[in-house]
C-alpha cells in the first residue's frame, strides 16, 4: 500500500484520496518490504502510513475495493531500526513510520491503532518491518492488526 501525491492515478488502479493530504493506492504482489518500498518510490510515493483512524478506515476501504482475499498482509511504511528497541507500552511498539512526501511521517498515533495480532519480538539489535494484516471477515467488517 502506497501513499502518493495528488497526481491523477493510473487507470484501473485501486486508489482512495481523502479531501486533503496524500492519496493511498493498493498494489497486489508477493514481494519483500524492500521491493514494495521500491515500487512505491517508482510511483513517486512511499509506503503507506497511518496517523489516525480516518487514514486507517480509508486504507481498509481501499483494500476492500481491491477485492483482496483474506487473510493477506500488506506492506506499509512501519519499520523498527536496528538501534531502536521494542517498547511494549507504546501503540507502535517502538516501530515508526518511514518518511512521507515532506520527509516527516506521524510518529505519535492514537492508542486505538496499537492493535497487534502478535506482539513483535523484543529486540534492540535488529531492524524489523511490520505490515497490515487482514483476517477473514468475521461478519462485522474486516479484522485487522499489525504483524511483524
Amino acid at each position: 500500500a502506497c501513499a502518493l501525491g495528488r497526481t491523477p492515478p493510473p487507470p484501473g488502479a485501486a486508489v482512495r484520496c481523502p479531501p486533503a493530504g496524500a492519496c493511498f493506492s493498493a498494489h497486489l504482489a508477493n514481494v519483500s518490504y524492500a521491493e514494495a518500498r521500491g515500487a512505491c518510490d517508482q510511483r513517486r510515493g512511499s509506503l503507506a502510513w497511518v496517523s489516525g483512524e480516518p487514514e486507517l478506515r480509508l486504507l481498509l476501504g481501499l483494500l476492500a475495493k481491491a477485492a483482496v482475499p483474506a487473510p493477506a498482509l500488506f506492506w506499509v511504511g512501519l519499520k523498527r531500526n536496528a538501534s531502536a528497541c521494542t517498547h511494549e507500552e507504546q501503540p507502535l511498539r517502538g516501530f515508526s513510520w518511514e518518511g512521507v512526501e515532506d520527509g516527516t511521517a506521524p510518529q505519535e498515533v492514537p492508542a486505538a491503532l496499537g492493535r497487534w495480532l502478535q506482539e513483535p519480538l523484543r529486540s534492540c539489535l535488529t531492524a524489523r518491518c511490520a505490515g497490515l494484516h487482514l483476517a477473514a471477515d468475521p461478519g462485522d467488517g474486516p479484522s485487522w492488526g499489525w504483524k511483524e
